[in-house]
């Protein structure tokens, strides 16, 4: 699935409770700030390097809210559905390019994509002191197919939203055109990180980096050999090579048509859907 990433700062380790420094990487910063204020222009919003109040999100008053900078990363269960739920609602939901360029609206089949591997207890979220979810990363295990296996259904045969389906069946296409078990013969299964998504009053404080990190050690510590990530974003393709991740695969938006007609032409700079990989045994 298509990833949201608008932020990345600094690497950070994996460990058990987190409090977000406020020191960073200058340029690093700057470069996730312009990025993000390019983003935002359309609603108005400007990113800071170090953010400590600001409007409070969807609110018509002059209400401020103040940033919580006391972060902790745990695992998502599946008492966190509703409140992952919302926070995807309010930024993901609105803010990944193919969502946006179709303009997705309210999608319960989305949703289901998006909580159906929670109970695999892979997926992390990063909670302010106040106990609000402000990013969550959401993973699943994809296992190879075994001789007799019947071929999995197609992503967009049973999809009822007319919107959502046009995106399951260019996911759809990409599963035709490439299969990660042919390119990586030697694994048996593979971690997807399927959405990262941060709070838009949270990113620039290097949320997303963290909750990566997690994700890296959850498959570590279960033998998984291989991270792989479709980002059908920009800068969520720039952030994981930052990460030192690696494309394997792209397919640039306006080669993908249907009946010779380009199917997805979302805003300037998201011109391609990549698939990006990181080895844990190299």
């Amino acid at each position: 699935m298509k990833v949201d990433i608008q932020n990345h700062v600094d690497h950070l380790p994996a460990i058990n409770g987190i409090t977000v420094s406020p020191t960073h990487d200058s340029l690093t910063l700057d470069e996730t700030c312009l990025m993000l204020s390019n983003l935002l222009t359309r609603s108005n919003c400007m990113a800071s390097k170090a953010p400590t109040i600001c409007d409070k999100a969807g609110s018509d008053d002059t209400e401020l809210y103040e940033i919580d900078r006391d972060l902790s990363i745990s695992v998502i269960t599946e008492t966190d559905t509703e409140d992952v739920l919302d926070l995807l609602k309010r930024f993901f939901f609105k803010d990944e390019p193919l969502n946006t360029y179709v303009q997705l609206g309210e999608c319960k089949e989305l949703e289901k994509y998006c909580t159906k591997s929670l109970g695999e207890h892979s997926s992390y979220k990063a909670v302010n002191s106040r106990g609000e979810i402000v990013g969550v990363i959401l993973n699943g295990t994809i296992m190879k197919p075994q001789p007799g296996d019947e071929p999995p259904a197609k992503l967009a045969t049973n999809c009822l939203h007319p919107k959502f389906k046009k995106i399951m069946a260019l996911m759809d296409y990409v599963d035709e055109q490439f299969d990660i078990f042919d390119l990586y013969s030697d694994i048996d299964r593979f971690l997807d990180c399927k959405i990262i998504s941060v709070d838009t009053r949270y990113r620039g404080l290097g949320i997303a980096g963290m909750l990566t990190d997690y994700t890296l050690d959850y498959a570590s510590r279960n033998g998984i050999k291989l991270i792989h990530v479709l980002c059908s974003s920009h800068f969520s393709a720039r952030v994981m090579e930052k990460m030192d991740f690696s494309e394997v695969y792209r397919l640039p938006y306006a080669d993908y048509k249907i009946d010779g007609e380009q199917v997805f032409d979302p805003e300037k700079p998201h011109v391609a859907l990549r698939i990006l990989t990181k080895r844990l045994d190299h």
